[in-house]
C-alpha cells in the first residue's frame, strides 16, 4: 500500500474525482469510461479543478502539470490488469453494477483489492459476483471529493480483515478520514442524511415553506453548510430517489417512503445542478 496503482472505472463527478485525489497524493492512476468522450471530459474536469489550486497558489502549476500527468484515461478495461486497487464509481444502479464487477473480476490480478463508491446498494451483494470477495469492500467517497475529508469503508460479510486494513491505509494514504460501518442500505452518513432531505422535500411538498426558507432554516438553525435541498440538487435528485427506494426496499419500512415530488420531479428531468433545473435554477 505504499505506492499502489488505481484503476477507477467511470470517469464521471465521482470517478474524476477518485482519480484526482489519488494522483495528488502521487499515485499512479487508471481512469476507465466507455467511451473517449467521457473518458476527455474526466480528464478535462480534473484540469479546471487544479487549475483553481493554482489560481489559488495552492500548487504550483508544474504540479498541476505532473499530477494530470499521473491519471491515464482509457476506454480499454485491459489497462486495468495490473492495478493494486480497482475503484468501481459507475452510476448508483445495480444491475450496471453487477456487470462492470464481473468485467473487473476477470481482468484484475488476485492480490488486487476490488473496491465499488456505492453510496447504498449492497456490499455483500455486490461482493457475491467476484471471484474472491474477501478482497471486496466498500469505499464509498463524498462529493465533491477533493474537498470532502471523510471516505466511509464498508465490509460486505465477506470482506476480509486484511482487505479492511488495507483499505483505512489507502484512506490515510490520499488525505481521507476513514470510518468504518458495517453493511446496511446506506450505511452510516447516508442511512441519516438522505431520509433528512425525503423530509425536506416532504416540507416543500405539504407547503409548510419554501425552499430558500427550508434551507436557509437548515444552515442558520443546524449550523449546515448547505440547506437539503440544495444539497439534493447538488447530488442529484435521480440518485437521491435511487437512494430512497433502496432504503424502502431494504428495510421494509414506511418511513423511507421516497416523497411524490421527489419522485415528480425525477419523471420530469428535473435532477438538479446537472440539468440546470432542480429545487433551484442554474440556467
Amino acid at each position: 500500500m505504499s505506492n499502489p496503482h488505481i484503476a477507477v472505472i467511470g470517469a464521471g463527478t465521482m470517478g474524476n474525482g477518485v482519480a484526482q485525489v489519488c494522483a495528488q497524493a502521487g499515485l499512479r492512476v487508471t481512469m476507465v469510461d466507455v467511451d473517449q468522450a467521457a473518458v476527455q471530459r474526466g480528464v478535462d474536469t480534473v484540469g479546471k479543478s487544479l487549475a483553481r489550486l493554482v489560481s489559488k497558489e495552492k500548487i504550483s502549476a508544474d504540479e498541476r502539470s505532473a499530477i494530470l500527468g499521473r491519471i491515464e484515461g482509457t476506454t480499454d478495461y485491459a489497462a486495468i490488469a495490473p492495478a493494486d486497487i480497482v475503484i468501481e464509481a459507475a452510476t448508483e444502479n445495480l444491475d450496471l453494477k453487477l456487470r462492470i464487477l464481473r468485467q473487473i473480476d476477470a481482468l484484475v490480478r488476485k492480490e488486487a483489492i476490488i473496491a465499488t463508491n456505492t453510496s447504498s446498494i449492497s456490499i455483500s451483494q455486490l461482493a457475491a459476483v467476484i471471484s474472491r470477495p474477501e478482497r471486496f469492500i466498500g469505499l464509498h467517497f463524498f462529493n465533491p471529493v477533493p474537498v470532502m475529508q471523510l471516505l466511509e469503508l464498508i465490509r460486505g460479510m465477506q470482506t476480509a480483515g486484511e482487505t479492511l486494513a488495507q483499505a483505512q491505509a489507502f484512506a490515510k494514504l490520499v488525505g481521507k478520514t476513514p470510518i468504518v460501518a458495517k453493511n446496511s442500505p446506506g450505511f452510516v452518513v447516508n442511512r441519516i442524511l438522505c431520509p433528512m432531505i425525503n423530509e425536506a422535500i416532504f416540507a416543500l411538498q405539504e407547503g409548510l415553506a419554501s425552499a430558500e426558507d427550508i434551507d436557509t432554516g437548515m444552515r442558520l438553525g443546524c449550523n449546515q453548510p448547505i440547506g437539503p435541498l440544495a444539497l439534493a440538487d447538488l447530488i442529484g435528485l435521480d440518485t437521491m430517489l435511487s437512494v430512497m427506494n433502496v432504503f424502502y426496499e431494504g428495510f421494509n419500512d414506511p418511513k423511507y417512503r421516497p416523497a411524490p415530488l421527489l419522485k415528480e420531479m425525477v419523471a420530469a428531468g428535473r435532477l438538479g445542478r446537472k440539468t440546470g433545473r432542480g429545487f433551484y435554477s442554474y440556467a
